[in-house]
Formats: C-alpha cells, sequence, structure tokens
C-alpha cells in the first residue's frame, strides 16, 4: 500500500456540518472524507451519497454533524496490506477508496484510481470496479 497510497489525506471530524463537509469535498475535487474522533482515529467516513441518501433524503438539515450520516466502522487496511488484498476488500464491500491506518491513526487513502495507474494493479482494479458497478446496477 504505501507504494501507491496518498498520504496527504484530509479528514473531518466527528462534529463537522454536512455543509463543512460538502465544502470540503467541493474544494478537494473529492467525493468522501475520512471522519476522525478527537483523537484522530477512524471512526467513519462520509460520502457525498451518504449526505443525499442518509441527509437530505430525510430532511436533515446541512447543519447536520456529519456522525449523523456517515458510515460507521469503516473498511481499512495497513500500510503493510498487499494490492491484491486491497482490490478484494473493495470488491466485497463495494467501495472505492479504502482508508490506509497504522497505529490507530490515519496515515493514507487508496482509491481503485491508485490501483489502475499502476500496470500491474489493472486487472484487480478492474475486477473491483466491475464488482462495484454490477452491485450498484442491480439496484436500479
Amino acid at each position: 500500500m504505501k507504494e501507491i497510497m496518498t498520504t496527504r489525506v484530509q479528514t473531518v471530524s466527528e462534529s463537522c456540518t454536512m455543509k463543512e463537509a460538502a465544502e470540503h469535498m467541493k474544494s478537494l475535487d473529492v467525493g468522501s472524507l475520512p471522519v476522525c474522533n478527537n483523537s484522530n482515529k477512524l471512526v467513519g467516513v462520509v460520502t457525498d451519497r451518504d449526505m443525499v441518501i442518509r441527509g437530505l433524503t430525510s430532511e436533515i438539515n446541512s447543519s447536520t454533524p456529519v456522525r449523523q450520516v456517515m458510515s460507521s466502522n469503516p473498511v481499512f487496511v495497513s500500510p503493510d496490506t498487499g494490492v491484491h488484498e486491497a482490490a478484494r476488500l473493495m470488491a466485497k464491500h463495494q467501495i472505492r477508496r479504502l482508508p490506509v491506518v497504522e497505529n490507530n491513526e490515519i496515515v493514507g487513502i487508496v482509491s481503485i484510481g491508485d490501483l489502475a495507474v499502476r500496470d500491474i494493479y489493472v486487472n484487480e482494479a478492474g475486477d473491483a470496479l466491475s464488482s462495484i458497478s454490477e452491485s450498484n446496477n442491480s439496484m436500479m
């Protein structure tokens, strides 16, 4: 993971509002943010989809803390996790990004795009994305 993960990860706190999280996502041009507690421990992930599905459709307003709409108990990997295992986890859990955690602190994030940029991992990234896409299409 170390060689392909993004190490400059922006996080938000559990008390961050949905509006603040959305503004961070917009400025960073990302669709998800790791959520950490006061001890910088990963406690969840909030996505633009979480904010729409769990927030707006439930008439929760933009000043609501992200802890009310985030996905709790996030799937994550360690810096030593192999790329094949990361791709398998992404496919299994239908996610496009995996936080990388070491000593209970977030140290990076790896995305399907990170896997795909390396020619040797194109098959794993394609398989993971295919599994995610198939699951999402079956929901429609």
